[in-house]
């Protein structure tokens, strides 16, 4: 199947095109015909299976063709995010997309001054791209208007709900008006999530993709033994041995982080820590340095890392285990994108051994020990 076969529009085609993306992955397969048809969407998805075109094409789609003429621009698409990082990506994808459409979009988000992001809703756009905390704020300040939105998407659910975003989600909801179609996305249906898409979608069309436990069956996976003080130096070996491959780094803690940057940078490789701790500004700028291979190695904390999309990743290494055996998923899924292929390395001292068996329980998967 093409994008064209999924009625995708020439000038939105063209952009695709020109950006390399031919192929629809399983969700956008899924998603898009029926978001054409304004159907509300219940998607159950990782992040890097394609979900932003999912919902962006189909909106970028409709706002091109339903364009208001001779007025001020509003807002017609609101996409939520539970992340800066995440949020800021979205933006840029969209960049992509809307090449040869005419639609303008922006994204805002809390950490930085309002002052930029307030002159660009100013000027007028279609699709705003949002982290809640930001968005009320900016609603209570009387910048933004919700009363046009005719699309409205809400990402990550479950990570809303896990970073304390529900409140903030269900303060908007009756900011928006009550006739839109609304695309729900989640990686996980808690509960609470599943109480929240009930009470806000009407007769959605469910698309669902890559359980958790079997997205680690397209990386490669390979396990260290080694004890605590001596990972330093089997990361150093691993990376000089292929100075080509960028890797990002998962480390358990902020410290940990900066220590492991420390360590690498000293061992003459290109390395930047993010966490929560560091400015917005300085994460964007070693990340963007990560994506432009300024640097080789990016070192994360799973909180820092959520969000994170870059394509063509080929490593990950897990020097620190997590606490919690889904998050070695959602760390390794980072690689391995979109059909690609990628490895995970996975460094496992003494006291993380009862960790290690949960994951491979969870996953149904024996780590193999490198040779």
């Amino acid at each position: 199947m093409t994008f064209k076969e999924l009625n995708i529009i020439e000038p939105v085609l063209k952009a695709l095109n020109e950006k390399g993306y031919s192929t629809p992955t399983p969700i956008q397969q899924q998603a898009i015909l029926p978001a054409l048809d304004n159907r509300d969407i219940l998607g159950l998805a990782q992040t890097g299976t394609g979900k932003t075109a999912a919902f962006s094409l189909p909106i970028i789609q409709q706002l091109y063709l339903n364009k208001v003429h001779g007025k001020k621009r509003e807002i017609r698409a609101l996409i939520i995010t539970p992340t800066r990082e995440l949020a800021i990506q979205i933006n840029e994808s969209l960049n992509d997309y809307t090449t040869y459409v005419g639609i303008r979009h922006c994204v805002i988000y809390g950490g930085v001054k309002q002052h930029a992001q307030v002159n660009q809703l100013k000027a007028g756009i279609d699709i705003l791209v949002a982290t809640p905390g930001r968005l009320l704020d900016l609603m209570n300040q009387g910048f933004i208007s919700l009363s046009s939105i005719s699309h409205f998407v809400l990402d990550e659910a479950d990570r809303m709900l896990d970073m304390g975003f529900i409140h903030d989600i269900k303060r908007l909801l009756p900011k928006l008006p009550k006739e839109k179609q609304t695309l729900f996305f989640s990686a996980t249906m808690p509960s609470s999530i599943a109480v929240l898409s009930r009470s806000i979608l009407r007769n959605p069309v469910r698309v669902e993709v890559a359980p958790v436990s079997s997205v680690v069956d397209t990386i490669e996976q390979h396990l260290y033994f080694v004890e605590k003080q001596e990972k330093k130096d089997l990361l150093i070996n691993l990376l000089k041995k292929d100075k080509k491959k960028s890797a990002l780094i998962f480390s358990r803690t902020k410290h940990g982080a900066d220590k492991i940057a420390r360590i690498l940078s000293k061992a003459g490789i290109g390395s930047a820590a993010i966490h929560g701790n560091k400015s917005q500004n300085a994460r964007q700028r070693a990340l963007s340095d990560f994506k432009a291979h300024k640097i080789q190695t990016l070192i994360a904390t799973d909180i820092a890392a959520r969000g994170i999309d870059i394509d063509h990743l080929e490593l990950v290494i897990n020097y620190d285990l997590p606490d919690v055996a889904e998050t070695y998923v959602h760390r390794i899924g980072r690689t391995g994108r979109a059909g690609n292929t990628g490895t995970a390395l996975t460094f496992c001292a003494q006291e993380e051994q009862v960790m290690l068996r949960d994951i491979q329980k969870l996953t149904g998967k024996k780590l193999v020990v490198a040779s």
